[in-house]
């Protein structure tokens, strides 16, 4: 039989620290019975809310969250594996389990295992996946210093810049990689300042490496004719080319793909059908109207169940292996990637001459500076405008130098109108030289 189990969250007002800040305690009811601890975190009473049991500041607030599902999942840990608990057990486990790490490494893997919990609860592993190369650095670095590990208060910025040091010229990492590992290095120290082991972050001063201005991939139009032109024996690869090509013509991230369903779809008072979702990214809605292939695609799938989505999309870690293949299967030398298809889109419309506010209510972006990116990819873009003012300039019979010259006599002539318009306008304005000037005139305007 299932206890009942509750956690309460409150502070007390009467114990404040010189600081301004008080303890967020924890109270834990199992069966009637409870305990209390500390969960080391701190705010403001005035940043306390007693109804909601909630901080204001949301990196506390944060801290709160995850600390109160970590306690929800020890708990049906704990009553599964033993079919009994108390408030005291899971309290001395809590306890156990939250220990604070007061070293580098073992910061990292505590910071590892939230990781991998909250990769479980979302169904998304790339950031977890990521964590153990940027971990496996820091460790191969502190070899590098003869030690397997280094405390918390012993790190200064000497530290954060013998690292830098180590990443890009020990093991020639591009400055995209270096500072994702200077970041993670943050991130670990940032969590020793929140847990009170460190006063502030030493390597906070510690400068990221300039990045190359990268520009975003897209498949260009002769290899979009490949991938539209060229089927895929496998059902499971067919149905990543239809979705390929459909993102291509929608804009769609894989994520988006995932969670598309009919009732997204919508249909004009022509019968032209469409599409309006909110991006997961921005929470932005998309309108984007259907391209014929695309709308030949979308027939091929399902537009009528809505309790599943559109495309059977797997996750993106089992797919991007399929898309690659896809790459290869029309002769592609770079990788294939999902989200080039996004880009793709982004850059055919531009390539078209579509504007960037309609680009950017299309893609989701929530401002126009997302979309000016694909402004920059096309090069043609400024020989296209430059012979579209050509063409106005004929059409009015005049050429380039016709034009200029025309614009110089202009100013030329307003530049030579002006004095005689002010003399119309005040007639004292009229000026007398006085004396012989050596070097510049010298003028005198007559009393009344």
């Amino acid at each position: 039989m299932r206890s009942t189990f509750s956690q309460l969250y409150y502070i007390n007002r009467a114990k404040v620290k010189t600081d301004g800040t008080t303890a967020v305690m924890c109270r834990i009811t199992i069966d009637g019975k409870n305990t209390a601890l500390t969960t080391d975190i701190y705010c403001r009473p005035e940043d306390w809310n007693a109804k909601k049991g909630e901080i204001s500041i949301a990196r506390d607030n944060n801290r709160l969250i995850d600390l109160r599902k970590r306690i929800d999942t020890l708990y049906d840990e704990q009553l599964r594996e033993n079919g009994v608990i108390t408030p005291e057990i899971l309290k001395n486990i809590i306890t156990e389990k939250t220990k604070k790490p007061t070293t580098l490494l073992q910061m990292g893997e505590w910071e590892r295992e939230r990781l991998r919990i909250r990769a479980n609860e979302l169904n998304k592993v790339n950031t977890y996946r990521q964590s153990k190369s940027l971990q496996a650095h820091l460790q191969e670095y502190l070899h590098s210093l003869g030690k397997k590990d280094i405390p918390l208060t012993d790190i200064d910025e000497a530290f954060g810049q013998g690292y830098k040091v180590h990443l890009v010229k020990g093991k020639n990492l591009g400055p995209a990689q270096a500072n994702h590992c200077l970041i993670w290095l943050n991130r670990l120290l940032w969590l020793g300042v929140d847990m009170e082991i460190l006063r502030c972050n030493p390597i906070e001063n510690v400068e990221y490496e300039k990045k190359i201005q990268t520009r975003h991939r897209f498949v260009n139009r002769e290899d979009f004719k490949k991938l539209l032109s060229t089927p895929m024996a496998d059902d499971r690869m067919e149905m990543f080319r239809h979705w390929f090509i459909f993102s291509s013509l929608t804009g769609l991230a894989y994520v988006d793909a995932r969670g598309f369903y009919p009732h997204h779809i919508g249909k004009t008072a022509d019968g032209r059908r469409y599409i309006r979702i909110n991006r997961q990214k921005t929470k932005v809605e998309s309108f984007i109207p259907l391209h014929p292939i695309a709308e030949q695609i979308l027939d091929m799938y399902n537009t009528t169940d809505d309790e599943n989505p559109v495309f059977p999309l797997p996750t993106l870690n089992s797919a991007w292996s399929d898309i690659h293949e896809i790459g290869f299967a029309i002769g592609r030398t770079e990788n294939l990637s999902a989200h080039m298809a996004r880009h793709t889109f982004g850059t055919m419309l531009v390539s078209e001459g579509i504007c960037l506010e309609s680009i950017a209510k299309m893609m989701g972006h929530s401002s126009v500076k997302s979309t000016q990116v694909y402004a920059k990819i096309t090069d043609d873009n400024i020989s296209r405008d430059m012979d579209r003012l050509q063409k106005r300039r004929e059409a009015k019979g005049l050429t380039t130098s016709d034009t200029t010259a025309e614009h110089n006599k202009a100013l030329l002539q307003k530049k030579l109108d002006r004095p005689k318009e002010l003399l119309r306008e005040d007639p004292r304005l009229a000026v007398k030289k006085v004396g012989r000037p050596k070097k510049n005139l010298l003028y005198h305007i007559p009393k009344d």
